[in-house]
């Protein structure tokens, strides 16, 4: 029997170590594959509720895919150390498998893992999976690690891509009667100690990750570069919590994106190599972390003093309830909430803002995004978040500060995307929108009653935080 163990890979087809599994039963003749995913309490205690609510849904429609195939998806909660060994004892498992991750907290909890089955006495074999090119496979011409993606990206074009992996038939999956083990239910967001969710989520499992891959490969990605950077023009994938969960595989993606390739025109050629380019990004954030696990809490980059972050409470919470003046960040923070999920762009110009403009620890940001998206990715949101701080790699220079009311009239010129979701500036005039800190507060009055004026004074602040950073470089 083969035991494959799921985490970030809730899928069957394009899986890796799920396709070795499946191949040692047709080459060794074992009794099938059997599926296991443990919810473990170290996991869970980073986890928010948008990202636990999708995950669940995940689940039940993977254990629908192994069940329609006669298979089954053993769920279990409790330390996967033990759990995992347990149920590879009650199987008659030969061999356990699993797909590589590579956070520092993920990579303690399979080397516990992995030194539980050794001293069982089972097999096990991990496998590269989550990105294209493993973290050390891209490296500098002395074998160091990149810190500018730059150099990193050409190489990552370059490198020749795995096919997808096949998934495995029903014959090579264990009969689901004749395992003898109780299969366990998906529990529920309460069984797990989270609340309902407020956002509103788009569908989980593989399916319905295949027909947003469809979609965009019809259209969108044919405009991505061009578009990618306007929040109404949806012209992106919408992929990335699918992607965080790997309910579809990274291959299955990027030959989906070559398929598009093959009737496209040179200029759309070069709108597909850009969200290309994202897929390499989200690998050149994975090996960041992966050689630098610190990150996660630590800035990248190092600063001869400490950056002296004001961390205003106040100021927070209205950034965090979108209550900050500035109607393309609010529009952001509360499309946070309403969809667990931001635009990319504005999640920059958001991003820029508490830290440029509050002068608040990317730190604080970090925490609210991992608890509030669906498609928070450790490697990923750090990177992000770091690079709009000034203190990651290939980071934005300190001196560059977006500014929030040119960033929104140019990306959201007609203020679609702000009225949206900030109801109180919908019959607006969008000039009046994109000049709301300039109004008197007798315009703001007679505009927006209910929207609150700027809580802080753009031009004044992007001075201090040039102060706070030169200061942090030795500069004073």
């Amino acid at each position: 029997m083969q035991l494959h163990w799921h985490r970030r890979d809730l899928r069957g087809a394009d899986n890796r170590a799920l396709a070795a599994a499946a191949e040692a039963v047709d080459t060794d003749g074992t009794d099938g594959v059997v599926s296991l995913f443990v919810f473990d309490d170290a996991i869970l205690e980073h986890a928010g509720a948008p990202r636990v609510a999708y995950l669940l849904d995940a689940l039940a429609d993977l254990r629908a895919w192994y069940r329609d195939r006669g298979g089954d998806l053993l769920v279990r909660h409790g330390d996967p150390a033990q759990v995992v060994v347990d149920v590879a004892e009650s199987v008659d498992a030969d061999r356990v498998v699993w797909n590589k991750d590579y956070s520092g907290v993920a990579r303690e909890r399979d080397a516990a893992v992995r030194q539980a089955l050794a001293d069982a006495d089972i097999a096990r074999e991990s496998f590269h999976d989550a990105i294209c090119h493993e973290p050390g496979s891209i490296t500098t011409n002395d074998g160091d690690p990149y810190s500018v993606f730059t150099y990193f990206g050409r190489k990552w074009h370059d490198r020749q891509k795995d096919e997808p992996y096949p998934a495995p038939d029903a014959d090579s999956l264990a009969d689901s009667d004749a395992l003898g083990v109780d299969a366990g239910s998906v529990p529920t967001l309460a069984d797990l100690g989270f609340d309902e969710p407020e956002a509103d989520l788009l569908t989980a499992g593989t399916e319905a990750a295949r027909k947003r891959l469809e979609r965009f490969c019809e259209d969108g990605i044919y405009r991505y570069e061009s578009d990618r950077d306007y929040p109404t023009r949806n012209s992106t994938s919408r992929l990335s919590a699918d992607l965080k969960y790997g309910t579809i595989g990274i291959r299955e993606v990027y030959w989906a994106s070559e398929d598009a390739k093959a009737d496209a025109s040179d200029e759309e050629r070069e709108e597909i190599e850009e969200f290309q380019s994202q897929l390499a990004w989200r690998a050149f954030y994975t090996h960041v972390l992966w050689f630098n696990p610190e990150v996660v809490s630590q800035n990248y980059k190092e600063y001869a003093n400490e950056i002296e972050w004001e961390n205003d409470p106040e100021l927070l919470a209205a950034w965090q309830d979108g209550e900050t003046g500035y109607p393309i960040v609010d529009a952001g923070m509360r499309q946070l909430r309403a969809e667990g999920f931001m635009h990319n762009r504005v999640r920059m110009i958001v991003a820029s803002f508490l830290t440029k403009d509050l002068l608040i620890d990317w730190r604080k940001g970090y925490d609210w995004f991992r608890a509030k998206l669906v498609d928070h990715d450790t490697a990923n949101d750090n990177g992000g978040w770091q690079w709009a701080a000034s203190t990651g790699t290939d980071a934005q220079p300190y001196f560059r500060i977006f500014n929030p009311m040119t960033q929104g009239e140019r990306y959201d010129p007609d203020a679609e995307y702000i009225t949206k979701y900030v109801p109180e500036l919908r019959g607006v005039d969008p000039e009046i929108i994109h000049g709301w800190h300039e109004a008197s507060p007798t315009q703001r009055h007679n505009a927006a009653p209910d929207y609150p004026a700027p809580i802080v004074d753009h031009s004044e602040r992007r001075e201090q935080a040039l102060a706070m950073f030169e200061a942090a470089r030795g500069e004073d």
